[in-house]
């Protein structure tokens, strides 16, 4: 932070303008302290950077009375101090008085030249910072120490209201380009369980006649293949890092794709680059636009990710590639692999930790197939849906930026608000 302090602004730790202390969780053997519960109560995975209006679970007054939990008004700032994933150092206000877990802290403004709402945004603002926070002297880690120590930049409150009111309503914006994100996801996962067993009649609607067959009811005229016998079935490999003329960042390189490079649609990028040369010494091939590609290695999170490659590419050893042989184009199969991922759970084995599957079990894997012209069909449809969600994914990560660009500007005071 800049030794700088704008005309008529003041530094103040949290400790300075508010409480701060953390909840309890009631015994959870207990089940009276749960059972017909009326008192909000949160863990730190619900914070997620944004306003709390309601809760998903609730404890009973006597698990209130009977736990260190604590009732924190509503204008409370929250902040997980531990958590799984990236949960550590989010920030939320509540809406409504609640009660949290230990892992939360609760910071109580109690200055009234202080606004809470300027507090969360400051406090939003410095995730990463206070993510990776170390007290020192032994103190490992987020906690409430370190809440408190915390300095902040403060213009005066009638500033402070009005910088709160303008980051808001960019919150506002962005919460309602998730949600219409969220209502896009849906309606796709929606159309493809229509569109992947009822198909496209030819007059537009889906069919009429159906048939029991291995992967379920699907159109009379469907067949259902391995994907071994619609695919032509291969996998990359690495080249040897220890050659550094091997991996590039030039454009003439070879796009190589990672299983983390599959994210469901088409792949145009990848984060990595080899060289003629890597792919001359290794058992990497470049790989035609079109094929699909799903994940064998990796655990749970990994193993069936797929993509269809809208470019040339190579893969690495933990990427199955299924090159088109004329029966089932790659963007139609990507959407079953999509839809049909969940079934990877019960195939996947290994020897090791984490569970994998391989490419025989790839080979095996059944796919109900309709006529390549009603493919494009379907194809065509999700695809539609496919282009809404990436627009507005664009429009999230360019609203994201805009807040983080007026966060940096605002709470420093390097732009200033004019208050009526």
């Amino acid at each position: 932070m800049s030794n700088a302090v704008p005309e008529g602004w003041w530094r103040s730790t949290i400790n300075d303008f508010a409480k701060t202390s953390s909840g309890g969780t009631p015994n959870t053997q207990r089940p009276e302290y749960w059972e017909n519960g009326s008192i909000p109560w949160m863990s730190s995975g619900e914070v997620h950077n944004k306003r709390i209006s309601r809760v998903e679970q609730y404890i009973s007054e006597s698990g209130f009375k009977n736990s260190s939990a604590k009732l924190f008004p509503a204008g409370t700032i929250l902040i997980a101090l531990a958590g799984q994933g990236k949960t550590r150092g989010t920030v939320a206000i509540s809406e409504i008085e609640l009660t949290t877990n230990q892992s939360i802290a609760g910071i109580v403004v109690k200055d009234k030249c202080v606004s809470p709402d300027y507090v969360f945004h400051n406090l939003d603002s410095r995730y990463n910072e206070l993510r990776s926070a170390s007290g020192g002297s032994g103190r490992a880690g987020l906690n409430l120490a370190i809440i408190g120590e915390q300095e902040l930049l403060l213009p005066p409150f009638p500033e402070q209201q009005k910088i709160a009111a303008i980051l808001s309503s960019v919150d506002d914006v962005i919460e309602k380009t998730r949600a219409q994100i969220n209502k896009l996801k849906d309606l796709k996962t929606g159309m493809m369980q229509e569109l992947l067993t009822k198909g496209i009649g030819p007059d537009g609607a889906p069919h009429t006649a159906f048939k029991d067959s291995p992967v379920g009811r699907i159109p009379e005229g469907w067949n259902v293949l391995t994907l071994g016998d619609a695919f032509k079935l291969t996998s990359g490999g690495t080249p040897n890092r220890g050659q550094p003329d091997y991996f590039t960042y030039a454009p003439a390189g070879f796009p190589w794709v990672k299983t983390m490079d599959l994210t469901g649609g088409l792949l145009s990028f990848t984060s990595e680059r080899i060289t003629a040369s890597a792919l001359e010494n290794s058992s990497c091939k470049l790989l035609p636009k079109g094929t699909a590609m799903v994940a064998m290695y990796g655990g749970w999170n990994q193993i069936g990710r797929s993509s269809v490659l809208g470019i040339e590419a190579a893969t690495n050893q933990a990427i199955c590639a299924l090159v088109p042989n004329g029966l089932v184009s790659g963007d139609f199969a990507n959407y079953w692999l999509i839809a049909m991922r969940a079934k990877w759970k019960a195939i996947a084995a290994s020897s090791r930790k984490d569970p994998n599957i391989t490419k025989q079990d790839v080979s095996d894997f059944l796919i109900a197939v309709p006529s390549m012209t009603e493919q494009r069909a379907i194809v065509r449809k999700l695809d539609l849906f496919s282009s809404l969600i990436i627009s507005k994914e664009l429009q999230l990560s360019s609203r994201s930026k805009l807040k983080k660009a007026l966060m940096q500007d605002l709470l420093t005071g390097k732009v200033r608000v004019k208050v009526s």
